[in-house]
C-alpha cells in the first residue's frame, strides 16, 4: 500500500510565509505605537468646565479650568471634574490604541 503524505506537505512555504506576515505586522504594529505617542487626545467634563489633554503615551500636556469651576467651598467637584476628564482622555487615547490593532490583525480570522 502507497504511503500518503502527511498533513505537512508544502508546510515549509506556508510557514515562510506566515513568519513574513508575522513580521510585516510587528513593523506595523511598531510604526502605529509611534504614531499614537504624538496623538494628543483631549477630553472635557462639566460642559467644558475643565478639559484634560494626553498624549498616546498617557501624558498629561494640558489641564484647563475655567475660573467658573473654581469654588474654594467645593474643591471635591472640582477634583471630580478633573478626575472624569482625564479617565475619558484616556478612554480615547486607548480606544484610538486598539482601532490601530484591530486594523492590523483583522486579516488574521481569529489566530492571534
Amino acid at each position: 500500500m502507497a504511503k500518503r503524505g502527511g498533513g505537512f506537505q508544502g508546510m515549509p512555504g506556508n510557514m515562510n510565509n506566515l513568519m513574513k506576515q508575522a513580521q510585516r505586522m510587528q513593523r506595523q504594529m511598531e510604526e502605529n505605537a509611534k504614531e499614537l505617542e504624538t496623538k494628543e487626545f483631549t477630553a472635557s467634563a462639566g460642559g467644558g468646565a475643565v478639559s484634560v489633554t494626553i498624549t498616546g503615551k498617557m501624558e498629561v500636556t494640558k489641564v484647563s479650568i475655567s475660573p467658573e469651576a473654581v469654588d474654594p467651598e467645593d474643591v471635591e467637584t472640582l477634583e471630580d471634574l478633573v478626575m472624569a476628564a482625564v479617565n475619558e482622555a484616556v478612554k480615547q487615547a486607548n480606544g484610538a490604541s486598539q482601532a490601530a490593532m484591530e486594523k492590523i490583525s483583522g486579516g488574521l480570522g481569529g489566530l492571534f
